[in-house]
């Protein structure tokens, strides 16, 4: 933090003045840093309101309190507690979703890239041996080798170009079993496709991180519920 020079013939009623720090640019850094820290909303996830409700939890009955995508990733612990969002252990849970996802690591469909109306369609494809699916996957040697990958596509899609699949990513968290049958969480089998074409669409809770159950009391509790219960054993056992 730095002071301004002052000379001797300055004006004692302007020295409480230049002697208040210079904060201008420490201000700006502080706002350029939080404008930064604001991740751009995908294709299935494009607003709060559907942040909420994927996390679960009941957040998304706070959708009302925090209506833009700004404020959402922008609004501190001490602010949600003030717009009503309780207890404290779901604005942590908000805030560690936010961390979440700033970085990229999403729950199921989070970065699919072809979405209509809150639903993305995956596809079966086969790749041959000397053919490469998105940046890093490794191609299969063989004369009649192939790899059954899924992929994200549009809803009437049918044919895949060469071109097209090297700009794919294979779905993470899904699998082909069988044939061609997709199998994965929160996966709804398109009729009529032999399960080679599913549908994904956004849900209340699909990223909801389940609480676990507490057992006696929980951690702070359980010491002074344990003892209660075998002090009333002793008092039985006596009786």
């Amino acid at each position: 933090m730095k002071l301004l020079a002052i000379d001797r013939r300055t004006s004692p009623t302007l020295l409480p003045i230049l002697l208040r720090p210079v904060t201008t640019g420490l201000r700006c850094r502080r706002q350029i840093s939080t404008t930064q820290q604001i991740p751009p909303p995908t294709p299935f996830v494009p607003d709060s309101k559907t942040f909420l409700s994927l996390i679960g939890r009941n957040l998304s009955a706070h959708a009302a309190k925090i209506p833009t995508w700004e404020s959402l990733f922008s609004l501190r612990s001490e602010q949600l507690r003030k717009l009503g969002v309780e207890p404290a252990r779901t604005r942590r849970y908000l805030l560690w979703w936010r961390d979440r996802f700033r970085k990229g690591d999403y729950g199921m469909g989070g970065d699919l890239k072809e979405v209509k109306d809150s639903v993305a369609h995956v596809r079966v494809v086969e790749i041959p041996s000397d053919q490469r699916v998105g940046a890093g996957q490794s191609s299969f040697k063989g004369p009649d080798a192939v790899k059954k990958v899924i992929v994200n596509v549009g809803p009437d899609q049918k044919d895949v170009s060469e071109m097209k699949l090297r700009a794919l990513r294979p779905v993470q968290g899904l699998k082909v079993q069988g044939a061609k049958t997709i199998v994965g969480p929160f996966v709804e089998l398109v009729k009529g496709s032999g399960g080679s074409v599913a549908a994904i669409r956004v849900q209340e809770g699909m990223w909801e991180q389940r609480r676990g159950i507490k057992v006696d009391g929980g951690e702070r509790r359980k010491v002074m519920v344990r003892r209660k219960r075998k002090l009333e054993e002793m008092k039985k056992g006596r009786g």
